[in-house]
């Protein structure tokens, strides 16, 4: 397997009212590549930003299961959602991401 570039390794701020609620404490949530490792996501974190972490936490996310019903009894469609692989960083006391505050 090739190594993973620090460009690579997040791929989106994950923006929604919990982790709204989580930068108020410091915590920055980011989706990230599925192979990334903490090292990796903190040394990304701080690359990108210039910011100092101290936590990395990561989870999967397993995609669901979603049907759907197609027109005129032709019968159902079975698929899922996307997995997506979550990093919520934490950073020391009174460091912020810009990223995060312009929305």
């Amino acid at each position: 397997m090739a190594e993973l570039r620090l460009e690579e390794v997040l791929r989106r701020p994950m923006i929604t009212e919990k982790n709204t609620l989580l930068s108020e404490q410091d915590k920055f949530t980011f989706e990230v590549h599925p192979n990334a490792t903490k090292i990796m996501i903190k040394a990304a974190v701080e690359d990108a930003f210039g910011v100092n972490v101290t936590d990395v936490h990561t989870l999967n996310v397993k995609p669901k299961a979603k049907t759907r019903m197609i027109r005129r009894g032709a019968g159902r469609i079975h698929g899922s959602s996307r997995s997506v692989k979550k990093a919520i960083v934490t950073l020391k006391p009174g460091q912020r991401i810009d990223i995060f505050e312009q929305i």
